[in-house]
């Protein structure tokens, strides 16, 4: 009874006592390291970097706009084009 039908479930167990202490803990040191980095910058370069911040997905917010407006317009063309019949059809 000492083969891998026990050591599987012993595994498993250890696994999940590994997860579920583990997890919260590399939380906490994440953000011990992100607090930290945060006040290593002065109050204006933070502030600087977040209106950049701001800029870029403002920029990217329109440039995303412009793709969809865009996909939008080659599908009604697509859909005109293929409701219409072709000219060789009109023909008859």
């Amino acid at each position: 009874m000492n083969g891998p039908e026990v050591l599987v479930p012993i595994a498993f167990f250890a696994m999940v006592v590994v997860l579920v202490l583990g997890v919260p803990l590399v939380r906490a040191r994440i953000k011990e390291r992100e607090r930290r980095l945060m006040g290593m910058l002065p109050d204006g370069q933070s502030a600087e970097r977040l209106a950049r911040i701001e800029a870029a997905v403002e920029s990217i917010a329109v440039e995303v706009e412009r793709i969809s407006e865009a996909q939008r317009f080659t599908t009604k063309l697509l859909a005109e084009r293929s409701a219409s019949p072709h000219p060789e059809e009109r023909a008859r």
